[in-house]
């Protein structure tokens, strides 16, 4: 079979997303392979689509019991067999499933890792043909990841005892290039076809709102969006209750969700949001691992989060559907306390709480810097392409005021020599202040010549200045739980006055993108009938529709099979379940409103109201046409050349061709090429290590971009 057809006939699509063919591909010649995508990448298809096109029955092992049941709801849908066996079942359901395993009934089976260990499923495992098991989630495998889970531990011995090796395939969303390894020796990985397409999400725009009220700042952002789905995240239950209370009272549907609520009142919350009936959730991060829901339009992270990796699969949980999303981080110090509280209690092992504390220190710095966030995330996940302006988070657009903070800078600079590096950013903020606290008085802190030099400034203010220097390197902290400050190699340079420092003043800008060239009242009409459907099968709505295809029908304006089948998302099977039942009330409102489709009325819509703004890398690519080189362009454009190599890569993607002739020197081409020849091509380090010291990154960059696209 086909598995360009099974793309369209099963789910819809005409063509693969980045990376998946690949690894489908992989799976099906025999190989092992491991997937890094971004949450919304597509991982799914890569081990659903192998099990219908190979003989016998794909396992695939999740810790996402939500999810399980989201995907083979799908499946089902769409007339794939599949089930899921996990803890919510009652004794009769598993063992009318556990019969069904038995006679060969189902093309994929969902477990739960905890399962591997029940020795009635793996005697029944044994007598079943098992070509595939995919690990979803292999990041849990790994200590040193945010979401360690011993039962991942299992996984590989379960394998062992198979009496014929599986191919295995590993996905994940976040995962650092240290996890990445810990993923492949601990599943035994045999030479796995490795397929990471990056960590981005170009569709969700990033914020952070530094110490604002952040209960104004809530009302006032969801009273723009009340029809839509957002997810509100709080670091504990009591604030997660608090807050969902506070927005009931101001007649805002909200449900809330934490691990101390009964089994019920969480199946209830996450219902009622699942199925559009309350648009809020409030939850603490109990919630939301494994909730396909592709309609959430916004996450707000009301604390910090103890990671970049959290946070990130936090907040990925907005656009699933590729629509245009808001992540959006309301930072404040009291916060970080809290956090490192939370961290001291849970972590007993040292080593495990000083990479917890060094993460959230990772997180704090993105809270207090001035460049993309963006860019910050990727670096975070060791991208090898940083972006450095996205314009699609609050940093790029932003209306800049810089102010020169040097003397302020030299003054803390010096405060902290002079008190040895051995005080956290409180005291210090506290000595310039000329506070008369306990501790300052104790350890005589009164007596230095820095003591009270910045007493026009408030204690608070001193201590944001503080952190911006942290986050742009100019002062470091120690990793534990009281982290004292220290100075840096780049610290002498503003001390003798070799280096400016300045503080950036920032007014935002509303994210004003949209794509809202459809009916909205037909988009309304087209939801209330698949919530109606989604009811009556007991199904989440967005198992029959995602947004994205009832916003292409109110575009569109479907009123044929060949029509609808060709809305994006909408199968064969698809189109036989409901084609009909949504075609009538499409057609019913082309003749009440004599509608057509939005593309016939563009000649009456102006221009600017129908175009997309011009995305950031055909912008390069313009210019490139019109003969300017990388330097120029980059120059132009005020952005790293190495910028513009990525949006040349993301040219070649979408069939856009340039001349790599005329971006590779030919002499450093050939001394590259001798490099990865002999020491490979997977990491950029070791190329670079043995090459003359005048070929930089970028310049392997440029090699490695034309091997792998030049014609």
């Amino acid at each position: 079979m086909n598995i360009n057809n099974v793309l369209k006939e099963y789910f819809g699509y005409d063509s693969f997303r980045r990376g998946q063919e690949e690894l489908i591909q992989g799976v099906i010649d025999g190989n092992d392979v491991l997937g890094i995508m971004p949450t919304s990448g597509g991982k799914s298809l890569c081990y659903q689509i192998p099990s219908l096109v190979t003989k016998g029955t794909t396992l695939v092992i999740s810790p996402l019991i939500s999810l399980m049941k989201d995907q083979v709801d799908a499946l089902t849908e769409v007339g794939i067999s599949a089930t899921y066996i996990n803890s919510t079942l009652t004794s009769l359901q598993l063992n009318e499933r556990l019969q069904n395993i038995k006679e060969d009934k189902y093309e994929l089976i969902y477990i739960a890792p905890e399962r591997l260990n029940h020795q009635g499923f793996i005697n029944l495992i044994k007598n079943i043909d098992i070509p595939f098991i995919a690990i979803d989630e292999s990041h849990c495998i790994s200590k040193w990841g945010h979401d360690f889970r011993p039962s991942y531990r299992e996984i590989p011995k379960f394998i062992s005892n198979l009496e014929t090796r599986p191919v295995i395939g590993a996905y994940t969303a976040t995962a650092t290039e240290e996890i990445i390894e810990d993923i492949k020796d601990l599943l035994n990985l045999q030479e796995p076809k490795e397929v990471i397409t990056g960590f981005d999400r170009e569709n969700l725009f990033f914020k952070v709102e530094n110490n604002i009220d952040k209960r104004s700042f809530i009302l006032n952002y969801i009273k723009k969006r009340n029809d839509e789905s957002g997810i509100i995240y709080c670091s504990t239950r009591k604030e997660v209750e608090s807050l969902g209370s506070f927005l009931n009272d101001k007649r805002y549907h909200a449900s809330i969700y934490h691990g101390g609520m009964n089994k019920e009142d969480r199946e209830k919350a996450q219902h009622s949001f699942i199925y559009d009936e309350s648009p809020i959730m409030v939850a603490t991060n109990a919630f939301g691992m494994g909730i396909d829901k592709s309609n959430v339009r916004y996450v707000i992270h009301y604390n910090i989060p103890q990671s970049m990796e959290a946070y990130y699969q936090e907040a990925g949980r907005a656009g699933r559907d590729g629509e245009d999303s808001e992540c959006i981080l309301l930072f404040s110090p009291q916060d970080v306390v809290k956090q490192k509280f939370l961290i001291g209690e849970s972590h007993v092992n040292p080593e495990r709480a000083s990479i917890a504390y060094k993460n959230l220190q990772y997180l704090v710095d993105y809270c207090y810097s001035h460049d993309c966030l963006r860019g910050k995330i990727l670096e975070y996940f060791g991208e090898v392409d940083v972006i450095d302006k996205c314009d699609n988070c609050s940093n790029c657009t932003i209306e800049r005021e810089l102010k020169d903070v040097t003397i302020e800078a030299q003054k803390i600079l010096s405060c902290v020599y002079r008190m040895n590096e051995k005080f956290g950013t409180t005291v210090v903020a506290q000595v310039l202040n000329g506070s008369k606290n306990k501790k300052v008085l104790n350890f005589n802190l009164d007596n230095l010549s820095t003591y009270g030099l910045m007493d026009n400034y408030t204690e608070k203010d001193i201590k944001n200045i503080i952190a911006m220097l942290i986050s742009q390197g100019y002062l470091s902290l120690t990793e534990s739980k009281f982290p004292v400050v220290r100075l840096t190699p780049t610290s002498k340079k503003v001390l003798k006055g070799n280096e400016k420092v300045y503080m950036a003043v920032d007014i935002f800008k509303e994210n004003t993108s949209s794509s809202d060239n459809y009916y909205k009242d037909l988009f309304e009409e087209l939801k209330s009938l698949r919530r109606n459907l989604a009811l009556e099968k007991n199904i989440p709505p967005y198992v029959i529709f995602p947004d994205t295809s009832l916003k292409e029908m109110a575009s569109i304006l479907p009123s044929n099979k060949e029509h609808f089948l060709n809305i994006k998302g909408v199968g064969d099977k698809k189109y036989q379940t409901y084609g009909v039942i949504f075609m009538d009330l499409i057609n019913r409102y082309i003749d009440e409103n004599d509608a057509k489709p939005i593309s016939e009325l563009a000649s009456s819509i102006t221009k600017k109201s129908i175009e997309p703004k011009v995305k950031t890398h055909i912008a390069s690519y313009n210019l490139y046409k019109e003969g300017n080189s990388i330097e120029e362009i980059a120059k132009i454009r005020d952005v790293k050349k190495d910028t513009i190599l990525t949006h040349f890569v993301k040219c070649e993607e979408e069939g856009l061709s340039i001349n790599w002739d005329s971006v590779v020197q030919a002499d450093v081409e050939k001394q590259v090429l001798e490099a990865m020849d002999e020491v490979g091509s997977e990491f950029l380090k070791p190329i670079k290590e043995i090459l003359p010291a005048n070929i930089s990154y970028y310049d392997i960059k440029c090699v490695i971009y034309k091997k792998n696209y030049a014609k």
